[in-house]
């Protein structure tokens, strides 16, 4: 172990080389999912004529599950074997997607493009997050949580806008998709050639804590353990896990609910775009700001406000006060800035709770009841707007989001270290 931590050291100035790259990785992955914001619920309707919200949105579930089960096992590989060895196979899974999604003769086949999808993201999104984290160590936790968030939902949000643009001018299928092609192999040759193996910082960050209060925090416990002292027995994890389900349970319903949505309400394809692309561009460009906050204020209070400013992106859209472009926008930007407040708190929190022993684990457990909210949400939403329309489906996703942020409120206790 000596040898594997010596001339090495943690913090962002000091391996400012490698994370930029991070970040650079981090916007290809985040773009292979921008592929499908605006696109992919039009084609369900309008090129294969689904009748069906869910089976529109099924193609949401899919991913969701998909990605959650990945999340769960990358933290287990990653500890395992090492994290660019994961982030590689993550790449390889995706090569086929776009292709897919471009040319899938039926449904069936824009299924398992985000089956494919799901395990990619699974993979490579953990990984940028491990590595990041294990490079700056305690300090600049929520900065570099913050720009890696920033990183892969801003190329989420640009790459939304860029297909609702290519869809205007070019119809559905097959040009919107090709820049997943230059997304894949970019991440690919980057994860190959560029960027380095991490794990040996964790183990650096393990040996300056030096915990011996409990064998279980000294030794990796097995992922049973993890997963149920990450969902339930540790009090902050908990309502950390919960507050994350339900922030992508509300993605996971503006993903399958705003293009139709906004489309029956008489707004274009490339305003659409627009909406698509806006929530996720505030969410990822805010954490640059909100990831400093969360070191500097701490983490409880960004997670608490965020999720209630999201629910006024919820009355926004939900009571359709302006016409209806305008209310997509100025929800959307509401659900971007409180979802920026959130995300990099909540994955500092979980950082500071876990040993880096278990770390990656338990952030695989966490990213596992996050991601489920994307399935959890887009099937809310598909059986919500079946039976009472769509607009419901955005009235229960801002109740079921007030009443996370009040369980982080009255059970969370700040994890930041002073």
């Amino acid at each position: 172990m000596g040898k594997q931590v010596e001339n090495i050291s943690l913090g962002l100035k000091e391996n400012w080389q490698q994370f930029t790259l991070l970040i650079l990785v981090n916007m290809m992955v985040g773009g292979m999912v921008g592929l499908e914001r605006t696109v992919v619920p039009l084609v369900g309707t309008t090129e294969f004529k689904i009748q069906s919200d869910v089976v529109v949105f099924s193609f949401i579930i899919a991913f969701g599950v998909v990605k959650a089960f990945t999340n769960l096992i990358s933290g287990v590989l990653a500890d395992k074997y090492t994290r660019k060895k994961v982030l590689i196979s993550g790449w390889l899974v995706g090569l086929p997607v776009p292709f897919l999604l471009a040319y899938g003769p039926s449904w069936n086949w824009i299924l398992f493009a985000n089956v494919l999808l799901g395990i990619s993201q699974g993979l490579a999104w953990s990984m940028t997050v491990n590595m990041k984290i294990d490079l700056v160590g305690r300090k600049n936790r929520g900065l570099a949580m913050g720009l890696n968030e920033a990183a892969g939902y801003g190329a989420v949000g640009l790459t939304a806008l860029l297909t609702g643009y290519l869809a205007a001018h070019y119809g559905l299928r097959p040009q919107p998709f090709y820049i997943g092609i230059a997304y894949t192999t970019i991440g690919l040759l980057l994860s190959l050639f560029v960027i380095r193996d991490t794990r040996k910082y964790a183990a650096l960050e393990a040996k300056q804590i030096q915990i011996t209060t409990s064998g279980e925090q000294t030794h990796p416990p097995n992922l049973w353990w993890v997963f149920k002292e990450t969902s339930i027995k540790n009090r902050n994890l908990f309502s950390v896990s919960q507050a994350g389900l339900i922030n992508n349970l509300n993605d996971g319903m503006s993903w399958g609910v705003f293009p139709l949505l906004f489309m029956s309400m008489g707004v274009g394809l490339e305003g659409i775009g627009w909406i698509k692309a806006i929530y996720p561009v505030v969410w990822g460009a805010g954490q640059i700001i909100t990831g400093p906050l969360a070191d500097k204020w701490g983490r409880k209070p960004l997670i608490v406000w965020g999720m209630f400013v999201q629910v006024l992106g919820h009355i926004v859209i939900g009571v359709e006060i302006f016409a209806p472009l305008t209310s997509g926008l100025v929800g959307s930007v509401l659900l971007g800035l409180g979802t920026a407040m959130v995300y990099p708190a909540l994955l500092a929190a979980v950082s500071d709770a876990a040993h880096p022993a278990w770390r990656a684990s338990s952030l695989g457990v966490y990213r596992f009841w996050r991601d489920m909210g994307y399935a959890i949400g887009a099937l809310m939403a598909g059986v919500v707007g079946n039976y009472f329309g769509l607009i419901w489906a955005v009235h229960i996703a801002g109740m079921v989001t007030l009443l996370s942020g009040i369980v982080v409120w009255v059970n969370m206790k700040e994890t930041k270290s002073n």
